[in-house]
């Protein structure tokens, strides 16, 4: 329409050529000389009524622009970090930073961020573990005592506690690094430096009174006169039966007719053809222990009742009996060079008898109830183990006790000595064995390996293997030379009370346990070779004869059993006829 307004002209000149008819001609009608000026306005006039819908179109895209405004404003998304990275990521950081500046410029407010609680906490878990490893790469790199001495005096001068209820010394090294380094953090160097400069004053005032405190008050035990000789007496033995013994070997070893292998062969086919040779009732309470006396023909046995008997071999007819003590008799030994036999019993006390049944002397002194005794090889010593954590060792002609030795934390069960006389060894209930040299008194050897209390413990006559039983059912073979466990016989189902070598040669070991069996293993290769089963209860006790062909078993089932060879009986039977 307001085009139409604009040009009134071209309206009025198309109305007469819309009345000129077919039959009329416009020439004669129009004056031929403005139509020249009229042709150019003609084509100008026809497309203005097409412009009008056309010329719009480019200006859609202002109308567009306003809307789009206000697109980004969205309320702010609080989103919490992820827990396994512990920081949001850059880009999303960014993004957010982006989009809540446009929200800000737009609505004009601030939008503050928020942090969830859980979020906070991680974060500060987060700082805490890395100041914690801040502080330890600093504490590394410190100097710090490893003398337990040093550091109680350098948390002393720091002014804190020097040691902690149940603290050890590596743990209390520890906390003086952290203190250390927590000082170091904070920059109180000084106080730090001028700790050490004190230390490094005391330290020749401190070595000055060790020394003095070192020769006022002496590390060992100072003994009796007697049991420096005894000492002597013992040492000037022992090196004369090593040198014998040493003897004998290597003239086995050098000797072309001497064959270890075809004699070891021969004692272990014997020892495997040992059967049952005699039962009988040893008392009226379960037995504890027995003894074969030094030339095999006397076997004495010990019970609960208190009473020890002697027995006449092979028949095993009663000799005499032994009353004295007022508890259980709890072990029994014959002596090695005369036919003198030591009982041990529940009250305190070990006695010496005779043969006849006499008593001869009575060792008091122990302070609690006795378990294994033994003869040191000279005849001329007893040895007694205990419940009060000690063994000690008892002169037989005087009854003087000439050492009281301690090392085990928990009871001595049993005690046994080198066959030189040079060694003792002694076990008990904190699951560990000890060698002593009775010569100097030193424990030269700890014979840890056992889970449960070692009951048993007995040397080898070769002078080198030792042979301990235990709780935990199995035997242990140790090299005295190597210092360490040899072999673990797995021996039996149930505890091993005793083991005890064959006395001559140490060919064989013999074990007894609560299994209610004794076993006999080979020494070359501890392989079984017998299984000694008749008893109806538990085993308590086992002993050897001197030559290793009769075998005594005692148990709870009150009878003592003999095991001989059968290739002995053969012998005996073909020397009858």
């Amino acid at each position: 329409m307001d085009v139409d307004k604009e040009n009134p002209v071209s309206v009025s000149l198309a109305e007469p050529s819309a009345a000129v008819t077919d039959d009329q001609t416009p020439v004669s009608t129009i004056d031929p000389t403005p139509l020249p000026a009229m042709q150019p306005i003609i084509p100008s006039l026809v497309p203005p009524p097409i412009v009008p819908p056309i010329a719009p179109i480019p200006s859609v895209s202002a109308p567009i622009l306003r809307p789009l405004a206000p697109l980004p404003v969205r309320p702010p998304v609080l989103r919490p970090p992820l827990p396994q990275n512990g920081e949001m990521r850059a880009s999303d950081s960014d993004s957010d930073r982006d989009d809540s500046g446009r929200a800000q410029a737009a609505s004009g407010s601030a939008v503050e961020y928020e942090i969830s609680e859980e979020s906070r906490q991680f974060r500060e878990r987060q700082e805490k573990a890395k100041q914690e490893f801040l502080m330890k790469r600093r504490a590394s790199a410190l100097a710090v005592p490893t003398n337990d001495m040093a550091v109680r005096t350098r948390l002393r001068r720091l002014g804190e506690p020097i040691t902690l209820f149940g603290e050890r010394e590596m743990e209390r090294r520890d906390r003086l690094r952290m203190i250390m380094a927590k000082l170091d953090a904070e920059g109180q160097l000084e106080k730090l430096m001028k700790a050490h400069e004190e230390e490094e004053a005391a330290a020749p005032v401190a070595m000055e009174e060790v020394e003095e405190e070192t020769l006022q008050y002496p590390f060992y035990t100072e003994g009796s006169k007697s049991l420096l000789e005894a000492r002597v007496e013992i040492a000037k033995y022992s090196i004369k039966r090593a040198a014998s013994r040493l003897y004998r070997a290597r003239r086995k070893r050098d000797d072309p007719d001497e064959d270890l292998d075809a004699e070891m062969d021969w004692v272990l086919k014997e020892a495997g053809s040992l059967v049952l040779d005699c039962s009988e009732i040893g008392d009226d309470r379960p037995l504890s222990g027995c003894s074969f006396s030094h030339d095999g023909k006397l076997l004495a046995t010990c019970a609960l009742s208190g009473v020890a008997k002697i027995w006449s071999m092979p028949q095993v007819n009663k000799v005499s009996a032994l009353k004295g003590h007022t508890e259980r008799a709890t072990d029994v030994a014959f002596s090695p060079a005369l036919n003198h036999l030591a009982t041990a019993s529940a009250d305190r006390t070990a006695r010496l008898w005779n043969a006849e049944g006499s008593l001869l002397k009575t060792f008091e002194g122990h302070l609690d109830r006795l378990a294994r005794i033994a003869f040191h090889p000279s005849g001329k010593y007893l040895g007694t183990a205990s419940f009060d954590k000690t063994w000690r060792l008892w002169d037989v002609e005087t009854g003087e006790e000439l050492l009281l030795q301690e090392g085990h934390s928990r009871s001595v069960y049993g005690i046994s000595f080198h066959r030189d006389g040079s060694l003792a060894a002694s076990c008990g209930l904190d699951a560990l064995g000890r060698v002593w040299d009775l010569r100097s008194g030193r424990s030269i050897l700890a014979l840890e390996g056992h889970v449960k209390p070692v009951l048993g413990i007995c040397f080898s006559p070769n002078g080198y293997h030792l042979a301990t039983g235990a709780e935990d059912n199995t035997c242990r073979i140790w090299d005295l030379r190597k210092k360490k466990s040899l072999y673990v016989i797995p021996a039996h189902s149930n505890l091993v009370s005793q083991v005890k070598f064959e006395p001559q040669e140490g060919y064989f070991l013999v074990t007894a346990s609560y299994d209610m069996t004794a076993k006999v293993w080979s020494a070359r290769d501890f392989k079984p070779v017998k299984t000694l089963s008749g008893h109806e209860a538990k085993v308590t006790s086992l002993d050897i004869t001197e030559d290793g062909h009769c075998i005594a078993t005692v148990s709870h089932d009150r009878t003592i059993k003999l095991w001989s060879s059968a290739e002995i009986e053969k012998e005996k039977a073909m020397d009858i006829d």
